[in-house]
């Protein structure tokens, strides 16, 4: 099959990014959400990012006027039809299941369906829903419309060709594929999870203050030092993920959560997106 059109369920941060890099592509995309409002703020982020490729001459004006015109506004469900469904939610296997069932009530079996997790097992999502030889992950990093590497992760029952058709896929966006084994965390999320707890457990003893530890990490060759790349991912997507990978590797103690970071989220200390997370925004 070849895709046409895309529909991207999840107007957040990443949700936005991925559509403008589909929009890019040349692809007609549709951005999905419940939420109006948060299909309005995406709507003017990915504008106000492709003003900036265009202001340093990376892109025309012309082209980030057609860019913005390939992306569409849904706020109904019943609408969302689309050759390959990308589902860019909350880290909730619930509200992933939920999602994915009502969408291949609505689309059928033609449709490929990816969710861009970074967490979730791929099989076990896949596991109860009705065509899970159309189910693949297709994780992107954030911002995704800047990182070029995606990590497309097989099922235990998805079919091959649907592998082929993504990977070709991630290549039309000039991004680079790459097959990772569907286990917790795949390939970046476990390594980098790492680099979150242990900073965290750092500050939680007392060895050292966020801001010493993030200028040690960037002076060591990072470009940024933990505390500043939360902030950027969003210090609650950063903390689901790191819980869900406790939780799916049994507890391990090397993944558990830190409270320092669970006081942010608890507090609405986001990141970047809210103002102020370990730092204060502009």
């Amino acid at each position: 099959m070849e895709i046409k059109s895309i529909a991207i369920a999840g107007a957040g941060t990443m949700g936005a990014g991925i559509a403008q890099v589909c929009a890019q592509a040349g692809y007609n995309v549709m951005l999905f959400d419940i939420n109006e409002v948060m299909l309005e703020k995406a709507h003017q982020n990915i504008q106000n990012s492709l003003k900036k490729l265009s202001d340093s001459n990376k892109i025309s004006a012309e082209h980030a006027e057609l860019y913005l015109k390939n992306i569409r506004l849904v706020s109904d469900l019943e609408a969302v039809r689309a050759d390959l469904i990308i589902e860019a939610i909350i880290e909730k296997l619930d509200i992933k299941l939920d999602l994915f069932a009502k969408l291949m009530d609505i689309n059928g079996p033609n449709t490929i369906y990816a969710s861009n997790t970074s967490s979730i097992p791929i099989t076990q999502i896949a596991a109860k829903l009705q065509y899970a030889q159309q189910f693949i992950g297709i994780h992107f990093f954030n911002p995704a419309q800047i990182m070029k590497l995606v990590e497309i992760i097989k099922g235990a029952k998805t079919d091959e060709k649907i592998v082929n058709i993504v990977y070709d896929f991630v290549l039309k966006l000039k991004k680079e594929p790459v097959i990772a084994a569907d286990a917790p965390g795949f390939i970046v999320n476990r390594v980098a999870r790492l680099y979150y707890v242990e900073a965290l457990k750092i500050l939680e003893e007392g060895v050292a203050e966020f801001e010493t530890i993030d200028q040690l990490m960037e002076a060591s060759g990072f470009k940024l030092g933990p505390f500043r790349l939360m902030d950027l991912i969003g210090v609650d997507t950063n903390y689901s993920v790191t819980e869900s990978q406790y939780q799916l590797f049994n507890h391990e103690p090397r993944f558990r959560p830190s409270r320092i970071q669970k006081q942010k989220v608890d507090a609405g200390l986001h990141g970047r997106k809210t103002k102020e997370g370990f730092y204060k925004y502009e």
